[in-house]
This record gives C-alpha cells, sequence and structure tokens, in this order.
C-alpha cells in the first residue's frame, strides 16, 4: 500500500504516519516512509510518503498512491495527482461547495476514486470543544469507519494506545470512535 498524507503544519501527520507504521510493523509487513516535507512549524503545506510493503524508496510517484489521506481540503485537492486510479481520498472538508466543483467531480468519476469526505472541524467543534489537534485521530477514526484497508479497528485503537501520550489517551479514544461514525456529508 501507497498512502500519502497531506495537510498543514501541527495537524498530526507524523504521528498518523507513525499509526500506520505501528500496525504494518505488527502485521509484519516492512514499512518505508520519509520525513514530512514542507513548512511543518510554520503552519505550511506538508505532505508525507508512506509506503506498506517491499518498496525500494519512500517517495510515492504520481499516480501511483492507494490513499491519499488529507487533514485540509486545499491540500487534498492540490496533490489529488497523487491517486492511482481505483484509488481513496480521504479528506476532512472545510466547505462542502468546494467539492461540487464540475472539474473535481469529472476527475473524481473518470479515476474511479473512492471519496470519503467528511467534516472535521465541524466534529471536533461539537463533541471536543475546538480543540483540533485531534484531527489526527478523527482521520484514522474516519478511515476505519469507512473500511480504508489497512485502518482495521483493532489494529488502529491499539497502535493509539501505544503511541499516544497518557494524558490524551482517554480523549483520543473518543475521538477515534467519533471518527469511526462519520459517513459521507
Amino acid at each position: 500500500m501507497k498512502y500519502v498524507i497531506v495537510g498543514i503544519g501541527g495537524q498530526g501527520i507524523l504521528f498518523t504516519s507513525k499509526v500506520l507504521g505501528k500496525i504494518a510493523i505488527e502485521k509484519g509487513l516492512p514499512v518505508i516512509g520519509n520525513e514530512v516535507h514542507g513548512m511543518a512549524q510554520r503552519g505550511g503545506s506538508v505532505i508525507s510518503h508512506f509506503k506498506v510493503g517491499d518498496y525500494r524508496g519512500p517517495l510515492v510517484t504520481e499516480g501511483r498512491a492507494d490513499v491519499l489521506m488529507a487533514f485540509d481540503q486545499s491540500e487534498g485537492i492540490r496533490n489529488l495527482g497523487f491517486l492511482r486510479e481505483g484509488g481513496t481520498f480521504l479528506v476532512n472538508v472545510g466547505d462542502p461547495c468546494a467539492l461540487e466543483n464540475a472539474r473535481l467531480k469529472k476527475f473524481l468519476t473518470s479515476g474511479k476514486i473512492r471519496a470519503c469526505p467528511f467534516l472535521g472541524y465541524e466534529i471536533l467543534d461539537r463533541h471536543m470543544g475546538g480543540n483540533y489537534l485531534f484531527l489526527n485521530v478523527l482521520i484514522l477514526g474516519t478511515a476505519s469507519g469507512m473500511k480504508v484497508e489497512g485502518f482495521e479497528k483493532e489494529r488502529v485503537v491499539a497502535a493509539i494506545k501505544e503511541l499516544a501520550p497518557p494524558k490524551h489517551l482517554e480523549a483520543n479514544l473518543k475521538v477515534f470512535e467519533l471518527g469511526m461514525k462519520v459517513t459521507n456529508p
């Protein structure tokens, strides 16, 4: 599996990559990834490539990603070229109207791309008092709930329990469950 994870600095892309890596290692699969590229500490554009399986290099080339996880819809749309035909586009949507663009819809349809949009900020506003630091775990729960390959609930929860700071574990597990219940807007 080839993943491209995009967003803006501070959204938890590194933690998400660690969870994916932990899951793969628990399955006995080789993992290769790269450091997060971009302006991670300044709120700028960030992109991470991650591969599970027998690969030689960490970078995912255009048109080859199985899953594009977008913590930010603008970054997701900007990086859609990484997805292969039939890939999965998991995207945190701030403005659902942005996904109504005719050219975007045509691209997704012609590429047989499974779009899994979700209203992450709205969910975190409603249930976590607007604490967007949990967006990373929400997206993991959403991927699990939408049955995205590689995000089996038991494995993701086990990785979160091991990797999350103990003082935030209860909140992380709550947010994961919120993500599991997400449906497309």
